[in-house]
């Protein structure tokens, strides 16, 4: 007997004891596949024949079996499971995880059962009734398993015929993960023929003497309603099924369609909405034409699975848990979509809103709901634009998430098209619950990043307390290492080590832009309120946001944060950034001056008190020591040059800080250097060379001064003493003027060397900027002999976690994957910022 299992499948093995269900399942299958309930007695009692166990182990098989088809793992039941009462906790474990449940009977000879269990050494004592009752409740059962939802059995009727099983395993229709594309998927057609025929023309499709093909090898993939309500069904499904026939394409069924196919076949239906255009057009068709729609229509499968599980396609949708799985209820998905089984006004059924709610990884094509433009929400897009009402025939060219279209010539039906949510979807909210005891987050750049429970608690409340409108927060830049200390007297960073890592690591072009004294920002800039409504669910007219490095709002002014952001706005369109990147909006990352507009209470706490008492001590000794002078105390010379150094250390300090420190009141007292565009719609741009980022924001500086500012730069060779010379220079040259330092980066965005990704950026800071950060007498020979021994090991482990998350964050914003899944890397980097890490490094 040929046994063939779907790959997912919940599969009961039925037979009484001693009928060789465990010999079978150890010949068929993994260990781990298998759930006895004889292990799961000896697991609670250390003993498999405790009667007393029974109840308790059942229970524990019951929780494995439903943890295991979570996963969608294809899991055997080895129990005896003749009794219909046994069977239907199992069943229904299948049916709430989308598994098909399968049987496999052992109907054997009662003398081979019998003569099997006397020579069982493993098992107690069994009275032959209890053999001969479990099989006659198997024989009982087995007339009515489909009946119970068991959707294949194979009864096994001899030990010959156990013995000579071929067992295999087929994935599951909807799993087509073979198929990589790349894809045109196509919305809602309902019979515009002529619609359709054009958009295949602008997706490059050409029509031969073997009908429609694409040059360059590309699959359709139709996402069902083929026909009712327009002008040409039997021609829509020509086209269609000549291409599914080719190879050409892929089709799922929709709710049309699904009925279509049960009028054909004679099922009594209800003709209504559209089927009786249908049916009538149908009759001037041929019966062997009529049969073959029949077929092909049935021959469909509810969704599918694509590209290695990075896309799904159905009809109305396919929420995460029933991806690549099996059920009646899948398939009714697939078909009708979320209901709530009500009906509104008009006599609508009301949708649910399961793409709201939607966090799954694959993106998910679908239609069913005709809407005004393609809808993304999430992961999900609506290819469903109402062609046959006059809209659009819509397609999705994937992997390139380009939309094509084809107007409808005219309205052929009267219907509905909803509009677009006006308000934030739920979604745009912060859900946190996932993330209670520990947060593992994938990324491309540095593999999974894992943050414990202990570093959560602190993230989870500037996330839900702190932070802006969870909408805004797709990205958190990451921390910045500075570079090795110097080995040169008297400095403790200096560019020499900073080139040197690059140099070390195979650059051999690095752009050394100027660090700008102020607090990092990020600013998401939206080309109108409208624009920012669509894009982030934004409200009451926002049309962007400045916030801080944690994610907090930057600003407490609405209005003057909205004044800065228009100037922005209009640089960019000046610029023609908006144009270029063919996108509505973009995120900047930036430097906000002047220092003391964020740091105005840090100043006044920390740096303000520091500098006066040092000063006022200093001047106070030495004024001390002066007076003892001036009375006559000899051998007075050395300590007066201590305290003279230590009051000119007081009073450089104090200026260091104090050229920071500017008054602002209007968005004119307020400069922004923007030095990286992040990303905008479609894009995440860390593929892009410095180069390209600073050339823009060059653009955006030129139309937006003096309050937009130029981020000053030099590029070289780390390997050339001449261009290192040049480098060094010029940052002697720009920390002498007030600059707080440099910033060193390799030329590419992303740069990787012999040993992986590098550190994005190496900070080399001045020598006044350092006396800020680490005291007034920093740079004296003693103390700077205790800094040298500074760790960094730490810091860059942090920053290149920080930026694999911040890449990840942006990479998954932009692929519009659900805001849960970028809200997730945004709070793991605030987890790491809570790592004990010298905060001055």
């Amino acid at each position: 007997m040929k046994i063939d299992l779907p790959d997912f499948s919940l599969v009961l093995l039925i037979g009484p004891s001693s009928s060789g269900k465990s010999t079978f399942a150890r010949r068929w299958f993994l260990p781990t596949e298998v759930v006895s309930s004889d292990a799961c007695r000896a697991l609670i009692a250390d003993d498999e024949n405790d009667l007393s166990a029974i109840q308790p182990g059942f229970e524990l098989l019951h929780n494995i079996v439903d943890l295991r088809l979570q996963r969608r793992l294809l899991t055997v039941v080895d129990a005896t499971n003749t009794q219909r009462e046994g069977r239907r906790k199992l069943i229904q474990l299948a049916r709430d995880r989308h598994a098909l449940p399968c049987a496999i009977a052992f109907d054997l000879d009662p003398a081979v059962l019998l003569e099997r269990h006397a020579a069982r050494t493993d098992r107690a004592e069994m009275h032959p009734r209890v053999i001969d009752r479990q099989r006659r409740e198997m024989r009982q059962s087995l007339r009515g398993l489909n009946r119970e939802g068991i959707r294949h059995v194979w009864t096994l009727r001899s030990p010959d015929e156990v013995e000579a099983v071929e067992l295999t395993r087929t994935p599951l229709f909807s799993r087509k993960l073979e198929e990589t594309g790349p894809f045109d998927i196509i919305g809602d057609i309902h019979g515009c023929r002529a619609e359709l025929e054009a958009l295949l023309a602008k997706l490059g499709w050409e029509l031969g003497a073997e009908g429609w093909a694409h040059p360059e090898g590309r699959k359709a993939v139709f996402l069902g309603d083929l026909v009712d309500r327009g002008p040409d069904s039997p021609g829509v499904l020509r086209i269609v099924m000549q291409m599914c026939r080719a190879g050409r394409a892929l089709c799922m069924p929709g709710n049309h369609d699904d009925k279509l196919k049960r009028a054909l076949a004679g099922r009594k239906v209800t003709v209504n909405h559209g089927l009786e255009m249908t049916l009538a057009q149908m009759e001037g068709e041929s019966e062997e034409f009529r049969t073959e729609v029949c077929a092909f229509l049935d021959g469909l499968t509810s969704h599918a699975v694509l590209a290695g599980g990075r896309l799904v396609t159905a009809h109305a949708g396919m929420p995460e848990d029933m991806q690549g799985r099996g059920s009646g209820r899948v398939r009714d998905f697939a078909l009708y979509g979320d209901t709530t089984g009500e009906e509104d006004e008009e006599g609508f059924l009301i949708r649910g809103r399961w793409a709201e709610d939607y966090r799954g990884k694959a993106l998910v094509a679908y239609g069913h709901t005709a809407v005004p433009e393609p809808e993304w929400l999430n992961n999900t897009v609506n290819l469903d634009t109402g062609c046959v009402y006059g809209g659009a025939l819509s397609a999705l060219r994937w992997p390139e998430k380009e939309i094509v279209q084809a107007p409808a010539e005219r309205a052929y039906a009267e219907g509905r098209v909803l509009s677009a949510p006006k308000e934030a979807p739920p979604s745009a909210g912060l859900d946190l619950e996932p993330y209670l005891f520990r947060l593992r987050v994938p990324t491309a750049l540095a593999g999974p990043v894992l943050i414990p429970h202990e570093n959560l608690a602190a993230a989870m409340e500037v996330m839900s307390r702190f932070a802006a409108h969870p909408r805004w927060v797709i990205h958190l830049p990451p921390t910045m290492s500075p570079c090795r200390t110097s080995r040169r007297d008297g400095w403790l960073e200096h560019p020499d080590e900073a080139l040197d890592y690059f140099a070390e690591h195979g650059m051999s072009q690095v752009v050394c832009q100027e660090k700008h004294m102020g607090s990092r920002a990020l600013a998401v800039v939206c080309r109108s309120a409208e624009a920012a409504s669509q894009r982030f669910g934004a409200e009451n007219g926002e049309a962007g946001r400045i916030l801080s490095r944690t994610g907090r709002a930057f600003f407490t002014d609405e209005s003057l944060e909205a004044e800065l952001l228009a100037h922005v706005r209009g640089a960019a369109e000046e610029a023609g950034l908006f144009a270029e990147l063919d996108s509505d909006w973009m995120l900047l990352d930036l430097e906000l001056m002047p220092w003391s507009a964020k740091a105005q209470g840090l100043i006044e706490r920390q740096f303000m008190p520091a500098g006066e008492a040092a000063r006022a001590s200093a001047a106070d000794a030495l004024a001390a020591a002066q007076a003892a002078l001036a009375r006559g105390t000899q051998d007075l010379d050395a300590p007066l040059q201590t305290l003279q150094r230590a009051l000119g250390e007081a009073e450089a300090y104090e200026a260091a800080w104090r050229g920071y420190v500017k008054p602002v009141g209007s968005a004119a007292d307020y400069r922004l250097a923007p030095f990286h565009l992040l990303a905008s719609e479609g894009a995440a741009h860390f593929d892009k060379p410095h180069a390209w980022h600073l050339e823009r924001l060059d653009l955006l500086a030129a139309v937006g001064g003096p309050i937009l500012v130029k981020t000053d730069r030099i590029e070289g060779n780390p390997h050339d003493a001449s261009d290192r010379e040049r480098i060094t220079a010029w940052w002697m040259e720009k920390t002498a003027a007030g600059a707080e330092g440099m910033v060193v980066k390799p030329a590419d965005f992303i740069a990787r060397g012999p040993k992986g990704t590098l550190q994005p950026a190496l900070k080399c800071r001045g020598r006044e900027y350092l006396r800020i950060i680490y005291g007034p007498a920093y740079d004296r020979p003693e103390s700077l002999s205790l800094l040298r021994v500074r760790g960094l090991g730490a810091k860059r482990r942090l920053a290149a976690k920080e930026f694999a998350l911040g890449v990840e964050s942006l990479t998954r914003f932009t692929a519009r994957e659900p805001l849960a899944r970028v809200h997730e890397c945004a709070l793991a980097v605030l987890a790491l910022e809570s790592e004990p890490i010298d905060a001055r490094l």
